[in-house]
């Protein structure tokens, strides 16, 4: 048997399970989630391997009409993604009423690449929405395969990996067969930092903020951590911070218990809140911030 490898992506509205969904393929907690939308902002690979064959997942944004440059690089990781994939999982769920973005799902329905529909959560739905759904998605994209799951209960997972094998082109592995992602440890680290941001605080002051680690130093027993967190206003700083340094200790320590899961070692992490004005409508500011 010929050795296969392909980009499997991921594409869909924000908050239907994409990152959940690339959670279960992969096996590692790489992508973030929260209840909010737009949590996740970059293409996160994960990289599965076996002797036979080298799937390269791919996490993207939620797909949606920019009201910001940051949104707009958001969706230039979503292009990029529909142009180079061997096969695309169009993640949708039983709530969502219709593709939130008309350009995407015309792509979708034009590609040659190979689609498969991921009509997701259907735990939380009856029979009778589920086939309703089914008989909705089928009518839009006719050349798709259509499979109800559930990412979040591990429901018809399993389906999805007979399906991709079965489509993965012949190609020598992209990847180190030892490789899990292409994103180094500090990307990771901030991503965690970041989800708890989404978790504790409301309204704008998650999509205002970004994390970078400025220290990333590895000891025999301890690994010390410095990172900050960046706001766009000094009020958002002070709601950041809390009172006496309360809400920012919390997102520390909670920050802390995962980033140990992740690096199966003791963690001390510092976490210091800095203002840089508009810098999701900066295009030099993003392309710092890895955007």
């Amino acid at each position: 048997m010929q050795h296969k490898s392909g980009f499997v992506n991921i594409i869909g509205s924000p908050n239907v399970g994409k990152s959940t969904l690339m959670n279960k393929l992969v096996g590692e907690k790489l992508s973030i989630i929260t209840s909010k939308a737009q949590t996740t902002r970059h293409r996160i690979l994960g990289i599965v391997n076996d002797d036979d064959y080298q799937i390269v997942f791919s996490d993207t944004p939620g797909v949606l009409d920019p009201h910001y440059k940051l949104h707009e690089n958001m969706m230039n990781f979503v292009n990029s993604a529909m142009k180079d994939a061997d096969i695309i999982l169009f993640v949708t769920d039983i709530y969502e009423e219709g593709m939130n973005h008309e350009a995407t799902l015309k792509r979708l329905q034009k590609t040659s690449t190979p689609v498969i529909v991921l009509l997701n959560k259907i735990d939380l739905g009856t029979p009778d929405i589920l086939d309703e759904k089914v008989e909705y998605w089928a009518g839009l994209m006719p050349n798709a395969e259509i499979l109800p799951i559930s990412a979040l209960e591990n429901f018809n997972v399993s389906l999805i990996w007979d399906k991709i094998i079965s489509l993965l082109p012949e190609n020598p592995p992209y990847y180190d067969k030892g490789e899990l992602t292409d994103r180094p440890m500090r990307f990771f680290i901030s991503e965690m930092v970041r989800e708890k941001i989404f978790i504790h605080y409301k309204k704008e002051i998650p999509y205002a903020t970004q994390v970078e680690v400025e220290e990333y130093i590895e000891e025999e027993k301890i690994i010390r951590i410095r990172a900050i967190i960046i706001v766009e206003r000094q009020t958002q700083k002070g709601i950041i911070i809390g009172h006496q340094g309360s809400k920012l200790k919390r997102v520390g320590i909670d920050s802390r218990k995962d980033i140990e899961k992740f690096v199966d070692k003791q963690v001390y992490l510092e976490l210091f809140v800095k203002v840089d004005k508009d810098w999701r409508e900066n295009d030099k500011k993003l392309d710092k911030y890895g955007y």
